[in-house]
C-alpha cells in the first residue's frame, strides 16, 4: 500500500495519458516492431514474427502497436 501510496501521483499521469500498468510488460516488443520496421521488414511479417516470440495472439500484437503508437498524447504529456 505504500508504494501505491508514494506513485498515486505518477500513476494518475499515466492513466490520463492513456498507458495501462500492464502494457509495461510489452515495451520489448514494441521495441522489436520498430527496430524490424525501419530494417524495412512488413509488417504483416514483423506480427507474425512477435506474436510467435512473445507467446500471444497475432490480433493482440496489432492492438498493442496501434495503442502504443497512440499513447504519447501531447495533451496528457
Amino acid at each position: 500500500m505504500k508504494v501505491l501510496k508514494f506513485n498515486r501521483e505518477l500513476i494518475k499521469r499515466l492513466k490520463i495519458a492513456g498507458i495501462r500498468l500492464e502494457d509495461e510488460q510489452f515495451v520489448d516488443l514494441y521495441n522489436d516492431y520498430s527496430t524490424l520496421l525501419e530494417n524495412g521488414e512488413k509488417v504483416s511479417y514483423i506480427v507474425a514474427c512477435l506474436s510467435d516470440k512473445y507467446a500471444i495472439s497475432e490480433r493482440k500484437v496489432y492492438g498493442l502497436i496501434k495503442r502504443f503508437k497512440s499513447d504519447c498524447k501531447m495533451s496528457a504529456v
